[in-house]
């Protein structure tokens, strides 16, 4: 059997490719009005319905019940949503080192859409045969070429949030401005403001065709927290413009939209490059 793949559910991967790779995932946890529920198990517009709600990663014991599961010869390699973010990527060390085995544990050192596009080459390196360290070595090489850029329309929910100042929301909505992150070596940075919604998806393009290397095939994922018009639209764009060879739209994980709001969207996009022996 192939080397297995395990990761989070911030990785917002579509049920399919979960289904054609084999890939499990371990559900992040919320909690609602003091209820605890797993990812998934409540919708983006129920979940922003309340105002008491918390999130908060897996535990090491699910992810030893989750290593276990998978361990054969080949090993299993878990690959989560960034270390700075999360303890979801030590309770995954914690039960990896709990189950034993032939056990990696990779911080991909992004989230959502960009982790996706990591898991996924480790899961294609895994399916071709590939053996547990040369999938670690195609996570690696993954982590270093993926990019994730969004945009919010405002800062409201962010500035409720306490993650940006009240003063930078009102300037916002008084100049019409779409602000724009980029996620990169595990944290948000803030980049130049859009005018408007449009303009910050055209800059999106922009940053995904200047990264542009000749011969490489791009993997791109488009993400929305209940914006799927908007996703689709910046996927359909992508896909006339660079053909490329994994392509999907999917919605943020509830646990990411619990701190940005609804009206985020993004893409995340890797341009691999070709290399000998592959």
């Amino acid at each position: 059997m192939p080397v297995a793949i395990v990761t989070d559910s911030a990785a917002a991967l579509p049920a399919d490719l979960v289904d054609r790779y084999g890939i499990t995932v371990v559900p992040m946890w919320l909690t609602i009005d003091d209820r605890p529920v797993r990812e998934g198990e409540v919708s983006t517009a129920e979940l922003l319905a309340h105002r008491n709600v918390t999130t908060s990663g897996p535990t090491p014991g699910e992810f030893e019940a989750a290593v276990k599961e998978r361990l054969g010869d080949e090993g299993v390699c878990v690959l989560t949503i960034a270390a700075t973010m999360s303890s979801t990527h030590e309770a995954a060390e914690l039960g990896a080192r709990a189950a034993g085995g032939a056990v990696r544990v990779v911080d991909t050192r992004t989230a959502a859409g960009a982790q996706a596009l990591v898991v996924l080459a480790a899961a294609e390196a895994a399916a071709r045969g590939a053996d547990l360290d040369a999938v670690v070595r195609a996570a690696r090489t993954a982590i270093d070429e993926v990019r994730l850029v969004a945009s919010v329309p405002n800062l409201d929910h962010l500035v409720r949030s306490g993650r940006v100042p009240n003063i930078a929301g009102w300037a916002g909505r008084r100049l019409g401005l779409a602000p724009l992150f980029e996620f990169r070596e595990g944290h948000a940075h803030a980049l130049r403001p859009a005018r408007g919604i449009d303009a910050a998806y055209e800059r999106i393009i922009m940053r995904c065709r200047r990264d542009r290397v000749a011969g490489a095939r791009l993997h791109v994922a488009a993400l929305h927290a209940l914006a799927p018009e908007a996703a689709s639209t910046l996927l359909e764009r992508v896909r006339e413009e660079f053909d490329p060879a994994t392509a999907f739209a999917e919605p943020f994980g509830t646990v990411m939209v619990v701190h940005t709001g609804p009206g985020l969207v993004g893409l995340a996009w890797r341009w691999e490059v070709r290399r000998a022996g592959r």
